[in-house]
């Protein structure tokens, strides 16, 4: 994988050398996977996660591979920590950004008539109002990055069909496809392209397969 990488960083088509990425949720799991395989392709990434330990712990792992990552601890949940996230970014790239994950994301399995509002807004506040808010506050340097700025939204199979136990987090994450594809209507004139990524479950901390009742 790693002669494979290098092989795509010398084939320009491929190569992120001298590109700038976002990317969210970057400790573990699916985020962390994206962090690496961008940075592993040449980008400069910075990443956020919650957990001040995971994150530090993760980025010296990072680091140990040869990756540019930096990383900020960050409650995505949290509108002043959203803002200050997004004026680290800037500066950092220099008021510019081409490339924007959003990979945050948390679940409750619950029956749809057993979760309490606190737990509905948390859905929902974390897994919509907080990468769509990221997405707005990063607009402008994503535009001024040129006309090649790429936005990825990672949805879930959730958003799609109807599973037991996740009636929100895939409400949620329905919510995200549209405006995945709202944005790329009014944004692609500014060169920024916006698209959803929808996986299935993935064996990670948050999701183990085992806890799904089929």
């Amino acid at each position: 994988m790693a002669r494979e990488r290098e092989e795509c960083i010398m084939n320009s088509r491929w190569s992120l050398k001298g590109k700038t990425a976002l990317v969210t949720g970057g400790s573990r799991g699916i985020g962390a996977a994206i962090v690496e395989e961008l940075a592993g392709f040449g980008a400069t990434v910075h990443t956020c996660a919650i957990d001040e330990a995971e994150l530090y712990e993760k980025l010296e792992d990072f680091k140990a591979k040869g990756f540019k990552v930096t990383g900020t601890v960050c409650d995505l949940a949290s509108i002043k920590q959203r803002v200050e996230l997004f004026e680290t970014v800037s500066s950092h790239f220099n008021g510019k950004l081409d490339i924007l994950v959003n990979c945050a994301a948390i679940t409750k399995m619950r029956k749809a008539n057993e979760y309490d509002h606190d737990e509905f807004s948390q859905i929902m506040q974390t897994n919509f109002e907080s990468p769509y808010h990221l997405t707005q506050l990063c607009y402008p340097i994503l535009k001024a990055s040129g006309n090649n700025a790429s936005i990825v939204f990672i949805s879930s199979l959730a958003g799609t069909t109807a599973l037991p136990a996740l009636s929100i987090y895939g409400s949620s994450k329905a919510a995200i496809n549209q405006l995945t594809k709202n944005m790329a209507c009014e944004w692609a004139k500014d060169g920024i392209r916006v698209n959803s990524v929808s996986p299935w479950a993935v064996r990670t901390k948050a999701m183990k397969l085992e806890d799904i009742d089929p």
